[in-house]
């Protein structure tokens, strides 16, 4: 059994793979753990409540953009599990080329999204990632990654017109019963979701002309993260939605850094 943690900017989402079956997915705020010993409570409970053992998991990889977080987990790997977990970067053999000019600067969540896809679809891809920030990676026919578009997330935009205005209130993020508002909260969340969506289309179909004619072949388009279904509900463009896209990216890197060193 292998454990994949996600550590995003606003939430963390832990899954335990029993081979290549995602068995269990949790998902919390990432700020909630302040220690290694809260990462090892969490990681326990995750486990307990699911009646499995700590002694069952045989290894631990980490996908973070939280570098404070990330030292938390991997002391808390090395206490629960005796084992020091991968720790998902450019440095690793990943099997795939890495188009940006400095490689390092690539977000783990996004080099496991640019894997994982590949693995699943081929290529070539763009694949957005609903997070703290709305993320556009493009892959290759070949499966490398040749860079990407970031942009600010659905959340993002919705606490940032809060906090930057004096009167209008933090709203739910649902879609209204009507695009044309009618008070000030339907009028929020119609210009927030819809105007994502409507970003959002515009850049895929812009990076779709550019892939198409690089590559010689139209790309999947995945969407992924914790908005993808929601938003894949009201959106053609979207092809597919891969919501544990990062975790499956995390297993996937492992047992390919697992093998090189048997």
């Amino acid at each position: 059994m292998l454990l994949a943690v996600d550590i995003g900017n606003s939430h963390t989402v832990v899954g335990l793979f029993d081979g290549k079956r995602l068995i269990v997915e949790r998902r919390f705020p990432t700020a909630e753990v302040t220690s290694a010993d809260d990462a090892g409570r969490f990681l326990r409970s995750c486990l307990s409540d699911h009646s499995i053992a700590s002694s069952s998991v045989t290894g631990m990889g980490i996908s973070s953009v939280v570098p404070s977080a990330t030292i938390f987990y991997e002391s808390a790997s090395n206490g629960l599990f005796l084992a020091r977990p991968v720790v998902i970067s450019a440095r690793l053999d990943l099997g795939i080329r890495i188009h940006y000019a400095d490689p390092l600067a690539v977000g783990a969540d996004r080099l496991c999204n640019a894997v994982a896809g590949y693995a699943k679809f081929g290529g070539p891809l763009i694949i957005v990632d609903f997070g703290t920030a709305t993320t556009y990676d493009v892959v290759g026919a070949n499966g490398d990654y040749l860079g990407g578009v970031i942009a600010p997330g659905v959340e993002t935009s919705a606490a940032d017109l809060h906090r930057r205005t004096a009167q209008l209130p933090r709203v739910e993020l649902h879609f209204p019963s009507s695009l044309i508002g009618i008070d000030t909260v339907s009028s929020m969340q119609a210009g927030i979701l819809y105007g994502a969506i409507d970003a959002m289309e515009g850049m895929i179909g812009r990076l779709k002309s550019v892939l198409e004619k690089r590559e010689g072949t139209a790309p999947h388009v995945i969407g992924t993260g914790g908005f993808s279904s929601f938003i894949s509900k009201h959106s053609r463009a979207l092809e597919h939605a891969e919501p544990s896209l990062v975790l499956e990216g995390v297993r996937l890197i492992c047992e390919r850094v697992g093998s090189l060193k048997q």
